[in-house]
């Protein structure tokens, strides 16, 4: 928690939720509320995965800050729609522009990165949005890695090492840069314990039956615990601080969540107030991006646009908080430091 009190500006908006589209707010009610509608045009932003779902309402958001935005896809016939999209209803005449990459391969990772960093000197906000949720069957990268952990975790780590000197040297006293991974409450649900050290010993499940919301769930508990790891190593700075956040960005009604539906109980079917457009649903991830209230604080968990609080004993499933194993300064320690050893090759 920062200090004593938890920052939760939109607590009394989310107290009765009644689906997608009610009082809850939007990405770019955030950016409005903010008041930083045309404001940003000497700030930088790259989003992974932002041709569809939630990182597509995450680019329209902040795009109309006035900021550079580049946005990544495997799809770039797709990138260039979202694009037009954008443009032909945002209040920025920016150009938005498009980076290939594609999480199945960190040869991409790496040439992403590069490309990147050919076109511009500075990074203020990097946003992991990319990310698959789980399947039933085990899929192995031509890396050597299963796939939803290069895609949701180790792919992400690549892009952030590669481009967390941009974001340093960004860094001012007025705004320090940040880094924001999208996790989720499946890090509670699917990942008992969290990242355990017999969890990383067998990562890509080579020596255990493969169980694919178990891997999706530590998967989630990594995204949290790399970003633990990079506010402990770089937040601190003195002169060039960067701050990093993870969230969960709720239940929201993305071609997956359609997908899913029919699929649930008719217990978890009652749960559908409390899902989400996917205008609100990009709307943590752009809190933790451009809230000013985060300013020379550390970055925390957020999920509902606010801070998350440890989730209480013997909560029900879907309850908001967070794992006692998502704050675990050992295990960030080991996550990091084998993942420094598993990316050498493309880093």
């Amino acid at each position: 928690m920062s200090g004593n009190t938890i920052i939760a500006p939109y607590s009394e908006l989310h107290k009765s939720p009644n689906g997608p589209g009610d009082g809850r707010p939007t990405a770019l009610k955030i950016v409005q509320d903010e008041d930083l509608v045309g404001k940003w045009s000497d700030k930088t932003i790259l989003i992974t995965g932002a041709s569809s779902g939630i990182g597509v309402e995450t680019a329209r958001a902040l795009h109309a800050t006035g900021a550079r935005i580049f946005i990544t896809s495997r799809d770039m016939a797709k990138a260039d729609s979202v694009v037009e999209d954008i443009m032909s209803t945002s209040p920025s005449k920016v150009p938005i522009e498009t980076l290939p990459l594609d999480f199945n391969s960190l040869d991409s990772v790496r040439s992403g990165a590069q490309d990147f960093l050919s076109r511009s000197k500075y990074l203020n906000i990097l946003i992991n949005n990319a990310g698959a949720m789980s399947k039933e069957e085990k899929v192995v990268t031509k890396d050597g890695f299963e796939s939803l952990f290069q895609v949701n975790y180790l792919a992400p780590y690549l892009l952030t090492k590669m481009l967390l000197p941009t974001l340093v040297a960004s860094s001012t006293p007025d705004f320090a840069s940040r880094v924001v991974n999208v996790s989720s409450m499946g890090h509670i649900w699917h990942s008992p314990g969290g990242l355990t050290d017999e969890a990383l010993a067998d990562i890509n499940f080579e020596h255990k039956p493969f169980q694919p919301w178990l891997q999706y769930g530590q998967t989630k508990t990594a995204n949290i615990l790399h970003a633990n790891q990079i506010e402990r190593l770089y937040g601190s700075d003195p002169e060039h601080p960067v701050h990093a956040f993870s969230l969960h960005p709720g239940a929201i009604t993305t071609e997956i969540w359609r997908y899913m539906k029919d699929k649930l109980s008719e217990r978890e079917q009652q749960f559908k107030k409390v899902w989400k457009s996917v205008d609100q649903g990009a709307a943590t991830s752009v809190w933790c991006a451009c809230a000013k209230v985060w300013e020379g604080k550390k970055g925390r968990y957020c999920e509902e646009c606010q801070e998350s609080v440890p989730l209480a004993k013997d909560a029900p499933k879907g309850s908001q908080g967070y794992a006692p194993w998502a704050y675990d300064e050992v295990q960030e320690k080991k996550l990091w430091d084998m993942s420094e050893d598993l990316v050498k090759k493309w880093a």
